[in-house]
């Protein structure tokens, strides 16, 4: 029972969390549907890191089918899940609505359900501060989040709420990570920090939706995939915020941080507001610093040059 299961292991998380898993000796199966949501040779790149690991064995698995998961764990004994594998992109989940129900909620429902039949006891679950929206900062773990404003957060409530049931019939130990802007090198080209970083050095104009006032609570990669980790210890069902649990950072400053950085200057053309965007982040981390033992060591105007020093990963298409 020494495997762990990672999903999403071709993924910006998914990939960090295997890769620090396996410096530590432990035996990691990954999987991943390796969909062509952003360059899928970004994706090719993070596996073909991971398989210089002896101890990491990789498969073509999407969680959407249940028939694939439980052949997995038919042929497997999993101490632990830590499914990391997600539809990402709030505002794409505007536009295509099911695919993010199928992989990011039912795809959790057959985890578990896996878990359940092949008797695997612990569960972590990436979630999202996208479920904040409208509350009140700092976001504390105890605010009910039952108004999600896109398919993307609501997807992973329903994820949340699912593993809570799994949790009261059947026993399952579940640690959920609400994760809070997540940056740094070879990151999701789809996000901000990657295309801004990209488009600066490459002297490229910048899409910004707004005035850039509004402001985020960026965690450095690093940061979160060591408290997913942690998260793997016996909690019963807790939910736990990941985020950089500092006072949240206007876009604009980080554009003129990575300006200042790089001795670049950005060409910026505004757009209007995109209605799935929320008007800041900031996490409570109060619960992380108890339960887990865990804070961000990184800061945001450090975790910006450690992204735009890998200037070779920033050559994937956004």
């Amino acid at each position: 029972m020494n495997k762990i299961l990672v999903t999403g292991a071709a993924g910006f998380i998914g990939s960090r969390v295997c890769e620090m898993l396996l410096e530590k000796g432990e035996h990691v199966i990954g999987i991943d549907n390796m969909n062509e949501y952003y360059d899928v040779r970004l994706k090719k790149y993070r596996i073909d890191s991971l398989n210089k690991f002896k101890n990491f064995v990789f498969y073509r698995i999407d969680i959407e089918s249940y028939e694939e998961v439980k052949s997995l764990f038919r042929e497997h004994k999993f101490r632990s899940v830590f499914n990391l594998a997600a539809r990402a992109g709030v505002r794409y989940s505007i536009e295509n609505p099911w695919v993010y129900m199928r992989t990011n909620s039912e795809g959790t429902l057959n985890l578990l359900e896996a878990m359940k039949e092949f008797g695997v006891n612990k569960f972590i679950l990436a979630s999202t501060s996208s479920l904040y929206a409208g509350s009140p900062i700092p976001f504390s773990e105890n605010l009910a989040v039952n108004t999600p404003i896109s398919p993307y957060a609501a997807s992973k409530k329903a994820a949340e709420l699912l593993s809570y049931t799994y949790h009261k019939q059947y026993g399952i130990d579940v640690s959920v990570l609400r994760y809070f802007t997540v940056f740094g090198p070879g990151g999701r080209p789809d996000m901000m920090p990657y295309r801004f970083a990209k488009w600066i050095i490459e002297g490229n104009e910048i899409t910004l939706f707004g005035d850039g006032n509004y402001s985020r609570d960026f965690t450095f990669i690093d940061d979160i995939a060591l408290g997913t980790i942690q998260a793997e210890k016996s909690l019963g069902y807790e939910i736990i915020n990941l985020g950089g649990g500092q006072k949240p950072i206007p876009i604009i400053q980080f554009i003129h941080w990575i300006e200042e950085y790089t001795n670049r200057k950005a060409r910026i053309k505004y757009l209007p507001t995109n209605p799935t965007d929320m008007e800041f982040t900031m996490a409570d981390i109060t619960k992380a610093k108890s339960i887990l033992n865990w804070y961000p060591q990184t800061t945001t105007f450090d975790g910006i040059k450690k992204l735009c020093d890998r200037v070779d990963l920033l050559r994937f298409n956004c």
